[in-house]
């Protein structure tokens, strides 16, 4: 009858919308019961039927969220009462205390199994994945104050106390890293680094080692040295490959980005051949590499050597270097992009000065000018209409880097019209003189070899000597060099590219052999041949620079620097009035550096100089003291 009664009872609860909140109260009375202990008047059955029937009911999720909500109330009920009772302590002293030491020892001990089977990269990703452990162990048991206290000590025990050997470890630290470019290791180490005391110090000090090690290797390579443009470009290679660690690995962090500037500037300038190499790699650019490239990839490219400019600590020889190599450019019509031409000109005068580029700017204004005074020649010139014309680019003296020369003797057809134009031009602009660069020039001639014809494109030296055979079928060495008055070794190398080389020997020579004696005789070569209707000969390239001429290069830099130096005394000596020596050389030192870094001994010399001069004067007591004299 009991059980029929239940039943009874049960079926009247399904049908009341009261149902669930009747059956939670007698559940919820049962829990309290039991966590007081007192059982005795309970019935399981009960309990048991009645959270049945809740679930068969469908309110099972809800009926788990109600019990979850009584045990956390409970517990926090019972965490008051300790508290009240005996405070925080027996949290930290019963618990945490014991946890962290027993945390502490076990991570000592896995450090060092872990460090003797694991690589670097390896064992930082267990570092990382105990970190990670121990903090969501926190969020889900502990008091969060303990989060720092856990993880300071997996940093402790897992990465300080192994920090070196980490960085250092063979085949797998950081160098490895850099060198096999192992972007996620080295991420990986920034990120945990960060989290103990000196950790990226300890990086950068290691990185900055290796950079300046492996480019010391690089810029005196003689190997590397042979080929300038790819000594740059494996420059520019490394310098980007360590800018996008930086960037991405490192999260852009301007510490390391300074430790890699000063590493480059360090070694780059080990190498005073590097200057020369720079302008080199720029003029092959623009001569050839840039041509059909769209405007931002030649920025990029020229952005990037800039970058290498700033590097250097003798800018004034890169000068140098680069306003011959553009006037080759320019004078020869090789550059593609005159756009690209002013800009890394403006990139120039932006990092250096107006100074650095006012030389260089002349340079295309007299281009523009030859063009304009050309079409005004001809404009005027109406009694010449045969025979050849000229194409004059008039240079201003110093502002070129052209040597002094001595001019050969043009044949008669050029020197009439040149002579012309030396009338013409001479007339218009009083008080100007005109010399003839006749080691510059270049020259179109239409050539008849038997039956087939020619247009050769040729140097000026080439013309004049291959004008002589249009009235002689033989000449001897010295009769070319007493009719052209071109000097003994320009007229070597002239007259071996044109007849030494194959495929462009429109001369022939007696004896056949491929250098050039006073001895030889040549012949116009009636059997040259050639598939190009225009066919280009140029001088054979002179030897590299020799030790003298080197040396010679050096002291007209160090001649060209004296200027610079005293003038940088003078406005540090006008402002200050009165200085010390060791103030001058640091003042000058600084005024100069944008430019070159200037020798104390060179600063030295020049006061000696303006003191013989009477810009300066010695104080008379105290010898190293300097007073400006106005």
């Amino acid at each position: 009858m009991r059980f029929q009664k239940n039943t009874a009872k049960w079926e009247l609860y399904k049908e009341d919308p009261m149902f669930f909140d009747k059956s939670w109260k007698i559940l919820d009375d049962g829990i309290r019961e039991i966590y007081r202990n007192n059982t005795g008047g309970l019935s399981f059955e009960e309990l048991y039927r009645t959270a049945h029937n809740l679930v068969v009911q469908k309110h099972g999720q809800k009926l788990y969220g109600k019990v979850a909500e009584a045990l956390k109330g409970h517990l926090e009920e019972i965490c008051i009462s300790v508290e009240d009772t005996q405070g925080s302590s027996v949290y930290l002293f019963d618990f945490e205390k014991p946890f962290l030491a027993v945390s502490e020892s076990f991570y000592s001990v896995e450090s060092q199994q872990s460090i003797e089977c694991c690589d670097c990269g390896e064992y930082l990703k267990n570092v990382q994945r105990r970190l990670a452990e121990e903090l969501d162990r926190v969020s889900q048991y502990m008091d969060s104050k303990c989060a720092d206290k856990i993880t300071s000590i997996v940093e402790t025990e897992m990465l300080s106390n192994h920090m070196q050997r980490l960085i250092l470890m063979e085949n797998s630290g950081l160098v490895n890293m850099l060198i096999d470019d192992k972007r996620e290791d080295l991420t990986r180490m920034y990120k945990l680094f960060k989290r103990i005391p000196d950790g990226h110090s300890a990086i950068r000090s290691v990185m900055t080692s290796h950079v300046k090690e492996s480019g010391k290797a690089l810029v005196t390579d003689p190997e590397r040295l042979k080929d300038p443009v790819d000594f740059v470009q494996c420059l520019l290679n490394e310098k980007d490959k360590y800018n996008e660690i930086i960037s991405v690995s490192f999260r852009n962090d301007m510490t390391f980005r300074s430790a890699l500037n000063s590493s480059f500037e360090y070694f780059i300038n080990l190498n005073n051949r590097v200057p020369e190499f720079i302008s080199l790699y720029v003029d092959d650019k623009l001569r050839k590499e840039l041509k059909g490239d769209n405007e931002e990839d030649v920025e990029t490219v020229l952005d990037k050597v800039m970058i290498l400019f700033r590097y250097l600590h003798e800018k004034d020889v890169f000068e140098k270097y680069y306003k011959q190599h553009l006037a080759k450019r320019l004078l020869s019509g090789k550059s593609t992009s005159d756009e690209a031409e002013r800009s890394i000109l403006g990139k120039l005068k932006t990092e250096c000065g107006y100074q650095f580029t006012s030389k260089l700017e002349v340079m295309f204004t007299d281009l523009k000018t030859s063009q304009d005074t050309m079409q005004s020649f001809y404009a005027n010139f109406c009694g010449y209409t045969d025979g050849p014309t000229i194409s004059v680019q008039i240079l201003t003296t110093g502002s070129w880097p052209t040597k002094q020369c001595t001019p050969c003797n043009l044949p008669p057809e050029i020197t009439d019209i040149s002579e012309s134009f030396r009338a013409y031009y001479l007339g218009t602009h009083k008080g100007r003189k005109l010399t003839w660069q006749t080691n510059m020039g270049n020259a179109d001639m239409k050539a008849t070899f038997g039956y087939r014809r020619h247009e050769l494109n040729v140097s000026t030296y080439h013309m004049c000597v291959l004008m002589l055979f249009n009235s002689a079928d033989g000449l001897t060495y010295s009769d070319i060099e007493q009719a052209t008055a071109i000097p003994h070794a320009e007229l070597k190398r002239c007259l071996q590219s044109l007849a030494c080389v194959k495929g462009k020997n429109v001369l022939r020579k007696q004896p056949m052999s491929k250098d050039i004696s006073e001895g030889d005789t040549f012949y116009y070569n009636y059997k040259f041949t050639s598939k190009l209707a225009k066919v280009k000969i140029g001088t054979v390239v002179a030897q590299k620079e020799t030790e003298p001429e080197k040396m010679e290069t050096r002291q007209r830099v160090q001649e060209d620097r004296k200027p610079h130096i005293e003038s940088a005394i003078i406005r540090v000596m006008k402002s200050r009035r009165v200085l010390d020596h060791n103030s001058i050389i640091t003042e000058v030192t600084r005024q100069l550096q944008s430019r070159f870094l200037p020798d104390p001994l060179a600063i030295k010399k020049r006061i000696e100089s303006l003191i013989e001069r009477e810009f300066l004067e010695r104080n008379k007591v105290d010898r190293r003291i300097y007073h400006y004299l106005a």
